[in-house]
């Protein structure tokens, strides 16, 4: 019973709210730029008869109010018969306009009217009144005054038919069965009997809305018993809007039988108008709600983290767009001109859109990324020179944990163009290598150290046995080069590590173990000459060494591979001398 009281709570706020400004319709026209002469020669009538709808509010107005003789001057009559005839005839006129018009109030509000198919373009259908067997249709005619220019009143046509309309609507009276003070007393120009019977129309349509959704949970429950819910979550989420939408509704279809006046029924019709579009997009917020919501648990069951954040993203972007519909339309059924409203948002939007290129762009990005997927929080990516664990993605930006532990910001807008490599995604992690062995090694010895090698690999619980290879790649002047391809099984780092450092060791000792050594990077320098050169180059070489013999033995061995190669060279160039 909360939201529905919170509801006619509402209608109550929007009754009291619209009824002022609906009343002031000159001053409504001036703000919504109604008028379209630019430069009118003429000032504008006093009366508010440039306009169709100022015609008629403004007779309606005057007329509520009791002052017939101002209600006379909007109808189609000579002076003098506006002089005799003209407060009776305008009050008749209220009379069958409140009691017997039929349809939606909605004159325009340009100063030439609308065009109307088989209507002339001086003239403007409002409606019709009948009651009984009469029948009038309401129609404005625009002529042209002497004082006031073109202006727009009701026609005579339709004057006509006023006396005998008002004599079939005081046979058919009703009033005349109830108190008089109730009839009497009109506030707002609606007597109190009226007010009453809408106040005790509250209750009675929401006991009548409560009855009818308890009759349409009928079929729910039933359906959702055969698919076997256990019960409709869904439909308590929107029961009271629902309760306000049916409430508004069947309070409409009571209250017709009134015959509320013309004035006050036109209010009524906005405020109704406006509680049926609350309720309405009330139960659209909600379903779309629990729908968005209900999605986006299933993608984050299924691991799809992106998708869920773009689903948060896109129901707060419906619900914004929701909003604003509904507030437009109510706008709209209050009467508001809506083109001037929409123009100047489509202008703030290009202005929005042209200042904040870039901001749009890294929203839009932003949406590429979390709708494709091709990253997730925690994964380890590659933006190109730059490796980090994506730490969370953004509607701007996404931001990556580097390796040196610095956040790096990056806009989405960047992230959607460049090259992204995702190396959490990896089912197996490539271990490629070349081994270099030494020169000496024999053919023999060769084959027997691939084949054990890929023994070894192919054995380890962790590799992929059917692409793993070993082969022999090239010969040169330091080394023969043996490449090992393979895959190991698994997506974490540390653990390839574990695992390649295990194979090297293994490869390491088998090689030892085969007579073999893996090539060193070093260079042999032959030289030929005389035996009494080389004789006085092994003397050198072997002084220098007992010189450099108390030094570490990394210092002597550089030492004496720099003395040893500056003496070969000397010794070189004496055999050189010599030949």
């Amino acid at each position: 019973m909360s939201n529905f009281s919170r509801g006619f709570a509402f209608l109550a706020l929007a009754l009291a709210s619209c009824m002022p400004l609906s009343a002031q319709s000159p001053l409504t026209q001036i703000l919504q730029g109604s008028s379209t002469t630019s430069a009118p020669s003429k000032a504008p009538d006093q009366l508010g008869r440039d306009t169709p709808y100022g015609t008629v509010f403004g007779f309606l107005q005057a007329a509520q109010s009791g002052n017939y003789s101002i209600a006379a001057q909007y109808l189609q009559m000579s002076p003098a018969r506006r002089q005799t005839e003209g407060d009776p005839l305008a009050m008749k006129l209220n009379v069958a306009m409140n009691s017997a018009f039929a349809g939606s109030l909605r004159p325009s509000r340009l100063p030439e009217g609308t065009p109307q198919e088989d209507v002339p373009l001086d003239r403007q259908k409002l409606g019709t009144m009948f009651s009984g067997e009469v029948e009038a249709d309401l129609e404005l005619v625009r002529i042209t005054d002497p004082s006031a220019g073109k202006i727009w009143l009701i026609a005579s046509d339709t004057l006509v038919k006023v006396p005998e309309l008002y004599d079939q609507i005081e046979a058919r009276q009703v009033e005349s069965r109830l108190p008089q003070w109730t009839v009497k007393h009109q506030p707002a120009g609606m007597p109190l009997w009226q007010w009453f019977a809408l106040l005790l129309l509250i209750p009675a349509a929401a006991a009548g809305a409560w009855l009818l959704l308890v009759l349409l949970q009928i079929p729910l429950r039933w359906w959702a018993r055969r698919h076997g819910q256990a019960e409709l979550a869904q439909w308590r989420s929107v029961s009271g809007p629902a309760w306000l939408l049916a409430g508004a509704i069947v309070h409409r279809i009571l209250a017709s039988y009134l015959g509320l006046p013309l004035l006050p029924r036109h209010y009524y019709n906005q405020v109704v108008a406006v509680a049926v579009i609350v309720g309405a997009f009330w139960i659209l917020w909600r379903i779309i709600r629990w729908f968005l919501q209900r999605v986006r648990n299933r993608a984050l069951a299924r691991g799809h983290s992106g998708t869920g954040s773009l689903m948060l993203l896109g129901e707060r972007i419906i619900k914004a767009v929701v909003v604003i519909m509904a507030l437009f339309l109510i706008l709209g059924v209050l009467g508001f001109n809506m083109s001037t409203a929409l123009a100047g948002v489509g202008i703030g939007t290009l202005a929005v859109g042209f200042g904040a290129q870039q901001t749009i762009a890294n929203l839009f990005g932003g949406v590429s990324v979390l709708g494709d997927e091709v990253i997730r929080v925690g994964d380890v990516c590659k933006f190109g020179d730059r490796t980090g664990t994506v730490e969370d993605i953004g509607l701007r930006s996404t931001r990556v944990r580097t390796e040196e532990r610095t956040l790096l910001a990056i806009p989405n807008g960047t992230v959607a163009t460049i090259t992204v490599e995702n190396l959490s995604r990896r089912d197996k992690i490539l271990f490629k290598t070349v081994l270099g062995l030494h020169t000496e090694t024999s053919p023999g010895d060769l084959r027997h150290v691939l084949s054990e090698i890929f023994r070894v690999v192919s054995g380890h619980p962790k590799i992929e046995t059917d692409t793993t290879r070993v082969r022999l790649t090239e010969l040169t002047s330091s080394s023969i080069n043996v490449e090992l391809f393979c895959y190991v099984l698994t997506r974490d780092f540390n653990e390839f590590a574990e695992v390649r450092e295990d194979l090297l060791l293994r490869i390491m000792k088998f090689v030892e173990d085969s007579g073999t050594n893996l090539a060193s990077a070093s260079q042999t320098l032959y030289l030929g000459g005389d035996p009494a050169s080389k004789d006085k180059l092994d003397a050198v070489v072997k002084k220098a060494t007992e010189n450099t013999s108390s030094f570490p033995d990394s210092t002597v061995r550089s030492q004496s591979e720099s003395a040893s190669g500056s003496q070969k060279q000397d010794a070189g160039q004496n055999a050189r001398n010599d030949d």
